[in-house]
């Protein structure tokens, strides 16, 4: 009975931090499937999300509610400006040139956090409507903390459902990423399409920062979850929403029970070994389509 509760313990532990995964890996897919761009600057959106609902919540005294939607605002703004003065002008240009430049917002965003004064390089902490809040189940000891990483995720995914499903904004974003041609004939403004993308993308970032920073704390180095969530995303399939989620819960499930029963190091390299392991039998991802093109 013990070894089962250390089991539930740790996979619930993996499922809460897969949910983070899942949401950075959503901005990775969006982006993607409107521009066919990677975004290796999307942890760094978590990051900075972070730092602002640190900043919110410990110096300003904003509830933690109300600093999770002025966080939502802000980095969603943020995303849209990014966007338009850097990332609109590169239109056109060879895919590689893009993907540099997220490389290079990557390393901006890292470097102007760690001059921000009360800010830098130090680590820091705040507290949650969910903090030290226990839920007990036998000798099954479940932090509230976790359980609001999932039940938030879980409210996240069915709002971006509906707004994709029966929007027409969201009708209109499924139109541009599926042929970006045939919806300019459609009257769809594209550049329109690829703000709103990037501004839903940084706020899922600011989202996934809010919530991971009460378990990891705050701290410049938090942008480093891009990597386990990139995998998460070519995972579920990079063109899949759905796969994202499912991505980035397989990833933290694994990651988590490798840290646990495997000896130091594995916990690290296990999201790439499932990763390269489920690459070799389906490239296109678990959820993913094979497309083929004609040269």
């Amino acid at each position: 009975m013990e070894l089962l509760n250390e089991i539930l313990q740790t996979v619930l532990s993996g499922i809460s931090i897969g949910c983070v995964y899942g949401l950075v890996a959503l901005g990775f897919v969006l982006i993607y499937k409107a521009t066919e761009v990677i975004n290796f600057a999307q942890g760094e959106l978590l990051m900075l999300g972070a730092f602002i609902s640190y900043s919110l919540i410990s110096m300003l005294n904003f509830p933690y509610w109300a600093a999770m939607l002025v966080t939502v605002v802000v980095m969603g703004l943020f995303g849209a400006l990014l966007e338009r003065t850097v990332l609109r002008s590169l239109v056109g240009e060879p895919v590689y040139a893009i993907v540099i430049v997220t490389i290079g917002i990557n390393f901006f965003l890292r470097s102007v956090v760690s001059m921000v004064p009360g800010w830098g390089t130090d680590t820091y902490g705040f507290r949650t409507p969910f903090t030290d809040r226990l839920v007990r189940s036998g000798e099954l000891v479940i932090s509230w903390e976790y359980i609001a990483i999932v039940l938030i995720t879980a409210l996240l995914i069915l709002v971006l459902f509906a707004f994709f499903r029966y929007t027409q904004v969201g009708t209109a974003m499924r139109a541009t990423s599926q042929n970006q041609l045939a919806a300019v004939y459609m009257g769809i403004s594209v550049t329109r399409v690829f703000s709103l993308t990037w501004t839903i993308a940084a706020a899922l970032g600011g989202i996934g920062g809010i919530l991971l920073s009460p378990i990891t704390f705050v701290h410049m180095n938090m942008g480093s979850i891009g990597l386990k969530a990139f995998p998460a995303a070519v995972l579920g399939g990079l063109g899949s929403l759905p796969g994202a989620i499912v991505g980035g819960l397989i990833i933290g499930v694994t990651e988590s029970m490798a840290g646990f029963y495997l000896p130091e190091g594995w916990k690290d390299v296990a999201a790439w070994i499932i990763l390269i392991g489920v690459l070799v039998i389906r490239p296109q991802g678990l959820f993913g389509i094979q497309e083929k093109k004609k040269v």
